[in-house]
């Protein structure tokens, strides 16, 4: 498989950041309130455009790579991103999800995160799942809880973002679990 082939749920497409996403992902990925728990924000539209055109070209399932998955209503509007890290090993996969903060509480994230951890256990054949979250972050917290991940370490200080330190939460779930 060299391409990602869009996943499609009730409401929304999970399909590959475009050229035609590059401001909205800049204007939701550049506010405080999203970047807040991120490790990357955007410092001008360049970097985006240099980010997307990157991951255009990542093959799903390749080892040790990052893909950015667009998080698009049905009308192609961009409410958000799902990112997948396919690890070393070929039978994990961490994953991470950022929302828009105008399209929150909606139910958009967990829809999405759903059809994604679908997508690595029945398409790809993935063994375990992890995704890690600032203890902080307590609706992505509830998230991972809500799909039945649970909670494997609390890292202190173990991040460094702008110049400072953060925990780290890791939460995972395995295969037949998700079953």
């Amino acid at each position: 498989m060299n391409k990602f082939n869009r996943i499609e749920t009730d409401r929304l497409f999970i399909r590959t950041l475009e050229m035609n996403d590059l401001e909205a992902f800049f204007n939701y990925r550049s506010m405080p309130e999203v970047y807040k728990y991120q490790s990357w924000r955007p410092v001008n539209i360049n970097e985006v455009e240099t980010f997307i055109s990157t991951n255009m070209a990542i093959v799903p399932n390749t080892s040790n790579s990052w893909l950015q998955l667009a998080l698009s209503l049905k009308n192609g509007k961009l409410i958000g991103d799902v990112g997948i890290h396919f690890m070393a090993d070929d039978f994990q996969a961490e994953i991470g999800y950022t929302l828009s903060p105008e399209f929150q509480g909606k139910g958009y994230a967990s829809e999405a995160v759903m059809a994604t951890i679908d997508y690595l256990f029945s398409g790809l054949c993935k063994h375990r799942i992890t995704a890690s979250a600032d203890p902080e972050n307590l609706r992505s917290i509830r998230l991972l809880e809500n799909m039945g991940f649970r909670k494997e370490a609390h890292f202190i200080k173990s991040y460094r973002m702008n110049d400072q330190w953060y925990d780290d939460c890791v939460y995972a779930i395995l295969e037949d679990e998700w079953k």
